[in-house]
């Protein structure tokens, strides 16, 4: 008994440390109230978000698995490659909903005030989680290969996210695609990189939502993670 007691209190403080209970309270808002506007309306409508959550997810999930595992095995860093991966080719599915508040219109007998704010809890919840996931897995590069090469690796994150996500909405390609249609989606992304004044567009998005995801992450990590004790 005392040592399941000590086993649960050490995943307690493990995913406290890594911030998943306001997540996790973020979250549930933001279903809570797409759940309330489909009691209201009848109706439907922004089921994409919860799909968009779901996915949001998944980055975040695959750095407290690549974190625990660390944990477990902290020189082994080979066995970080496959949530590693997945956490990168993921990555961009988190703050990819913010784009989602293009959606945001008049929509009778919801007024519009429930729907901004249904669509920004789920925004901020999906930036809540590519934050936090970059901190944990910045955090690991930094165990492994100092600070410095850390911070060019959030950089190099951030401009892939920029890039996943105008993949994402404009071209409508998904993170799986990467792994069963990776030709398609490499040559859409070559024939854009090796010919830039032709699609400003490419770099335009890339740009802009990788430096506002620098600057939210920079703010965000301003504040420096509770050490566990």
């Amino acid at each position: 008994m005392f040592n399941r007691f000590y086993h649960l209190r050490q995943l307690h403080r493990f995913l406290a440390h890594q911030a998943l209970y306001p997540l996790l309270l973020s979250t549930l808002l933001a279903v809570g109230l797409f759940a309330g506007r489909v009691y209201l309306s009848h109706t439907l409508t922004y089921l994409f978000l919860v799909w968009n959550l779901f996915l949001a997810w998944i980055p975040y999930l695959s750095s407290l698995w690549a974190a625990h595992t660390h944990q477990r095995y902290p020189r082994r860093w080979w066995y970080l490659v496959i949530p590693g991966g997945l956490w990168l080719i993921f990555f961009p599915n988190a703050p990819y909903i913010l784009t989602d508040l293009m959606h945001l219109r008049t929509r009778a007998p919801i007024p519009m005030w429930y729907d901004i704010g249904m669509l920004v809890a789920f925004a901020w919840t999906g930036l809540f989680l590519a934050v936090f996931s970059l901190r944990i897995m910045q955090n690991l590069v930094r165990t492994f290969v100092g600070s410095i090469a850390s911070w060019l690796f959030v950089l190099g994150s951030l401009g892939l996210g920029g890039l996943g996500i105008y993949l994402g909405r404009f071209l409508r390609w998904n993170s799986w695609d990467l792994l069963f249609r990776p030709r398609s989606v490499l040559t859409d992304v070559v024939i854009r990189l090796t010919d830039p004044w032709s699609h400003p567009g490419t770099f335009g998005v890339t740009l802009l939502f990788a430096a506002f995801l620098l600057v939210c992450y920079l703010t965000f990590t301003a504040v420096p993670a509770r050490e566990q004790s």
